[in-house]
């Protein structure tokens, strides 16, 4: 696991200068399978400019990055490339996202017990300090609030929502 994390770390140094050139943000570098198949590095990326992105995006930012692996080779095995938008119900990675997403659902896995609880979803509040803060709505339709430090955060992502479709759909038309 150290061994990928630095993998996928050298990855990002090398690409993240050249896909922000083209206009583009990494969003999530991760890599999976292996024992039994070809491993595949992920690419997750989205347009700086906060437009769609879509199947030519994809293919221009696979043949950059392509390009610049196969020179600096940072992954000693054979693997797959693939590159992709986040989705509408994309991941939470940066600091900002918890900021830019403030008001929708999403789902938050911590590493440690926060309140007893490692898993929360519920509405996001924003970022304060480096605390994510979530609104969470229980069985009984009492609100709480967590504040969850940034760092224990193992996995964040959006809940797939009509809010968030009918949010989506409204920025693709302006």
């Amino acid at each position: 696991m150290a061994t990928e994390n630095h993998q996928l770390g050298e990855v990002e140094r090398l690409i993240a200068p050249s896909v922000e050139a083209m206009g583009f943000r990494l969003v999530q570098l991760s890599m999976s399978g292996g024992e039994q198949s070809q491993p595949t590095l992920q690419v997750m990326a989205e347009p700086l400019d906060e437009s769609d992105m879509n199947v030519a995006h994809c293919t221009e930012l696979s043949r950059a990055i392509s390009a610049i692996l196969d020179v600096e080779d940072p992954i000693p095995t054979a693997y797959l490339l693939e590159v992709s938008s986040p989705g509408v119900d994309r991941p939470l990675v940066r600091p900002e996202d918890f900021d830019r997403y403030t008001g929708f659902q999403a789902r938050i896995e911590a590493d440690a017990p926060i309140d007893g609880r490692r898993r929360f979803v519920g509405r996001l509040q924003g970022l304060t300090d480096d605390l994510v803060n979530i609104a969470v709505t229980d069985s009984d339709n009492s609100v709480k609030e967590f504040a969850i430090p940034l760092e224990t955060v193992a996995r964040a992502k959006l809940v797939l929502t009509d809010e968030l479709i009918r949010d989506t759909l409204k920025k693709r038309k302006n």
